[in-house]
């Protein structure tokens, strides 16, 4: 479980393709000697297992269903990634929960630097219901509260500091993003359909 609060950025050093998916390594300078093999650590919002520990980097394998359903598939050396430990229950909750479980891709429709800078994104029909103004919502991992939205298009405004900390402010048209719905909206849907099928 995680809080969608990205606490570094870290850097895809190496992407090895293997018969049963993807090994990553990504460089985070400092973090090899503050985690375990075994930590759960959410990568552009995906919960992923250290796998290996060494002084250039962490190693994290990828299922086939993991690259199936998110960006992870996509990213190359070079290429920047949120990064967020897993929740310590004596922590402050200052973002909500998120399971690091990705629901669909979205898409980037537009960038507007209004002040705080605000960005419209595309999200996939089935998650689209899940999304409401005020509520919240993780894109890449960020912890994010939805400014507006109608039908499958949604906007955020993000803060300068969101936008210099996170992978965000390299987003553009087109960008393809990593989305994971509101637990408790997730839930609150499934207890209505659940209440209408047993009338």
């Amino acid at each position: 479980m995680f809080t969608g609060l990205v606490e570094r950025t870290g850097v895809v050093a190496a992407v090895t393709p293997r018969e049963d998916g993807l090994r990553f390594r990504i460089a985070a300078p400092g973090w090899e000697s503050e985690t375990a093999i075994g930590d759960s650590i959410a990568v552009n919002g995906c919960c992923l297992t250290v796998v290996e520990r060494s002084a250039d980097g962490l190693g994290f394998d990828v299922v086939p269903e993991s690259v199936r359903r998110t960006m992870l598939g996509s990213l190359a050396p070079g290429d920047p990634v949120n990064l967020e430990r897993s929740l310590r229950l004596d922590q402050r909750l200052g973002g909500h929960l998120v399971q690091g479980h990705v629901d669909g891709i979205g898409r980037v429709l537009e960038v507007r630097p209004e002040g705080e800078g605000r960005i419209g994104f595309e999200v996939p029909g089935p998650i689209a219901r899940f999304v409401a103004e005020k509520g919240s919502v993780a894109i890449d991992g960020v912890s994010l509260t939805v400014a507006a939205c109608a039908g499958t298009r949604c906007e955020i405004a993000f803060i300068p500091h969101t936008l210099e900390v996170t992978v965000a402010g390299r987003y553009a048209p087109g960008t393809r993003v990593n989305i994971e719905a509101d637990l408790m909206a997730r839930y609150a849907a499934r207890l209505i359909e659940a209440a209408g099928e047993d009338r």
